[in-house]
């Protein structure tokens, strides 16, 4: 499974972006998504989560409000929509991907078996 985010980059705080995570699995609606994002020197922390189907969403309480997790499963495609962005938003975004959560927790990045190589986010404060 190959997952491939995009659409990060320089944003003013208060500003909008939109991630993109196109993945090349044949049954997209197979796989639990989520994003993560790092800030550096810190460790990797869980953003959003969505179900199969589009059910089942989860966000942080850091993002509660101003982000919005979306998925298309004809397109192959997880979407990350980021309003009102702040300068503690600024972070490598992963996206991944799981069949099943290893142990339940949708919020853990080591319930995910797959993992994109990420997108950077930088808000300008």
């Amino acid at each position: 499974v190959q997952l491939q985010a995009s659409g990060g980059g320089l944003v003013q705080a208060g500003g909008s972006l939109r991630l993109s995570c196109t993945t090349s699995v044949r049954t997209f609606s197979s796989y639990r998504m989520g994003w993560f994002r790092q800030a550096p020197r810190k460790e990797r922390e869980f953003v959003a989560a969505i179900g199969w189907s589009g059910e089942n969403i989860y966000y942080s309480d850091s993002v509660k409000g101003r982000f919005t997790i979306s998925r298309d499963n004809a397109k192959n495609t997880l979407y990350l929509q980021m309003n009102t962005l702040k300068s503690d938003d600024t972070a490598v975004y992963y996206c991944a991907a799981t069949e099943f959560y290893r142990t339940g927790s949708f919020y853990l990045s080591k319930d995910y078996s797959y993992w994109g190589k990420g997108t950077q986010v930088t808000v300008s404060s």
